[in-house]
């Protein structure tokens, strides 16, 4: 027998951590959540499907990031009246927390008949949420923001569609989180490679000492269906744009059972990624579009898998 591969991520023994049994209201998963440390603990907004088969935003608390209580209603439903009710209409999807100047900012997709867009809301506390503004046009579903302002801008990983370069990850800058321009390709998928059919930024941005560390989602195209894996990519610190580095192998692929089969099988999709003292993270994801899932990694490692073994980004 040959030398078992460690896996770079470490899955928490306890996994799942999250399931519909958890939410003290009827939905039929928990998936996709954003988790950020918050009052001492950990908070974190998670994605549930209805039986209506729309989405909510729920939230839940933790002393240690692994136990959490959901909490007795959803913290972000679809808006009824005034001007997020149009682009809300289908529900609300796989929100992303960043701590940003002392707020909390939180990114997520809105559906409507007109196509996908992502909202960009505010919370002091957790307690309540304020929407500030649609941040992009239709057919854009995934947006990461950096924890601070780079060059004096605001700055954010997201993923517009095109036939030309479908599902890419790019860069996008604002000077007041309302109005976003200057955008860049920054990472598309590799032919014939594990990425192939899609990417699109997964956790917001950690900064260490060699750049800007994220977790993104790469999707492969089988006869058996789509295979989402997560991977992991570096960014100058000074210039996000230059990207030093896109890891050439994954990181996490689906493997356990509840990741191999559920709402949507073979998928391990995240949202968040916590750093903690020691030099690991927390990183969380969603197993086959039905429960929440957690792990560990070591960043450096994750640093180095960019660094040492790269693969082009564009």
């Amino acid at each position: 027998m040959g030398k078992e591969r460690r896996s770079i991520v470490e899955r928490y023994p306890g996994n799942p951590i999250l399931t519909k049994d958890d939410v003290p209201y009827p939905v039929e998963t928990v998936h996709n959540a954003a988790v950020v440390k918050h009052a001492g603990g950990y908070t974190m907004l998670f994605r549930s499907h209805l039986k209506n088969g729309r989405s909510v935003i729920g939230i839940a608390d933790s002393r240690d990031g692994y136990a959490f209580t959901v909490r007795d209603r959803p913290f972000v439903t679809p808006a009824t009246e005034g001007p997020f009710a149009q682009v809300e209409e289908f529900g609300v999807e796989d929100p992303r927390i960043t701590l940003v100047e002392g707020e909390y900012l939180v990114t997520y997709s809105a559906y409507s008949r007109f196509g996908v867009r992502v909202v960009l809301a505010r919370t002091a506390d957790f307690e309540a949420v304020e929407r500030i503004a649609v941040i992009t046009q239709a057919d854009c579903r995934n947006v990461v923001l950096f924890p601070e302002r780079i060059g004096g801008r605001y700055v954010r990983l997201d993923r517009p569609h095109s036939e030309i370069m479908p599902w890419s990850i790019w860069m996008s800058s604002s000077p007041d989180l309302v109005h976003w321009g200057e955008s860049k390709p920054l990472i598309s998928p590799m032919t014939y490679h594990w990425d192939e059919m899609k990417v699109g930024p997964g956790s917001p941005p950690v900064k260490t000492e060699r750049g800007w560390l994220h977790v993104f989602h790469g999707v492969f195209k089988t006869m058996d269906g789509a295979v989402y894996r997560l991977g992991t990519a570096l960014h100058d610190l000074a210039d996000p744009s230059r990207v030093i580095g896109v890891a050439d192998e994954w990181i996490l692929q689906p493997e356990d059972p509840w990741e191999v089969t559920g709402y949507v099988h073979n998928v391990v999709f995240c949202c968040a990624m916590v750093p903690e003292d020691d030099r690991t993270a927390k990183i969380y994801w969603g197993g086959a579009d039905t429960v929440v899932c957690a792990g560990t990694v070591d960043m450096e490692e994750l640093v180095r898998l960019c660094i040492d073994r790269p693969r082009p980004p564009l």
